[in-house]
């Protein structure tokens, strides 16, 4: 007779997911934590179970940064002596990529290249001023903390360092996952989808330096990663930030009413934008 090992897992998913997920993941418990991310976790009977439980947490959006196996190992998890070790995710079972940018990228002013923890100081000092703080996911309490947060290898995959003549003056996101797609072509859908964003020292703001790097970008996205759609969104009161969208060809494809509960304690409206590959090649 065969039995079937009961485990127990621990899914740690970027941002805060309200309780009422639960439910729907399985009754799985969810704890919700001061860096930003959130960890369920519960018992799964059977690797079919876990894989359903993953391919969920993709089709919400989630991004999966770690999985744990409580006590037993699981593919792509390592387990020492009894002692939970996390092999941090960057996609839903998958071990974190080396950097999306791999290579550095030089447009008329600006070079673009893969983010390293030697940035940590650097970008910490704009990411805690306020104009930039009043918009991002997380606002960095100390430095200590935030360095923890920056140099968590699935962060510094998707993380590109932008540099005015040596300085760093920004930096973006560039992350790349599967686009929605029926199962029958699930695999064709395979990395389609890239995910843009940006944060700029505001005392280089008004120069076109976002716009200049943020093209860069979308060039790397089409030509060297051959996706076949970019997105990038942003709270609707975050004008500097769509304005930039639209510069870049991206055009808006929704308008969400107050589904943002800003640090503030008010529900904000949300944009998306996006871009097709056929539609930036016509602007190119």
């Amino acid at each position: 007779m065969t039995t079937t090992e009961t485990r127990t897992y621990e899914f740690r998913v970027d941002g805060h997911l309200d309780d009422h997920w639960s439910a729907w993941l399985d009754g799985l418990t969810l704890a919700r934590h001061c860096d930003g991310t959130t960890t369920l976790a519960g018992p799964m009977a059977d690797q079919a179970q876990l894989h359903g439980l993953l391919a969920r947490l993709r089709d919400m959006g989630a991004t999966l940064v770690s999985l744990r196996a409580l006590g037993g190992g699981v593919d792509g998890v390592a387990t020492d002596g009894g002692r939970r070790n996390a092999v941090p995710m960057d996609e839903v079972g998958q071990p974190p990529r080396p950097p999306l940018l791999g290579r550095t990228v030089h447009t008329e002013r600006l070079a673009l290249r893969p983010a390293t923890a030697e940035d940590v100081e650097a970008t910490f000092a704009y990411r805690r001023l306020e104009p930039v703080a009043r918009w991002i996911t997380q606002l960095p309490s100390d430095l200590e903390t935030y360095r923890a947060t920056f140099t968590d290898p699935a962060r510094l995959a998707h993380t590109v360092i932008v540099q005015l003549d040596g300085r760093v003056i920004g930096d973006f996101m560039l992350k790349v996952e599967d686009a929605w797609a029926q199962v029958e072509v699930a695999d064709q859908a395979h990395d389609m989808q890239a995910e843009l964003g940006w944060v700029l020292d505001p005392a280089f703001t008004g120069h076109g330096y976002a716009t200049e790097g943020a093209r860069a970008l979308l060039r790397v996205c089409f030509e060297d990663l051959g996706v076949h759609r970019v997105v990038a969104g942003c709270f609707v009161d975050n004008d500097a930030s769509w304005r930039l969208m639209e510069r870049i060809g991206m055009r808006r494809e929704s308008h969400t009413l107050r589904d943002g509960l800003h640090r503030s304690g008010h529900w904000l409206d949300g944009y998306t934008y996006a871009v097709l590959a056929d539609e930036w090649a016509s602007l190119t």
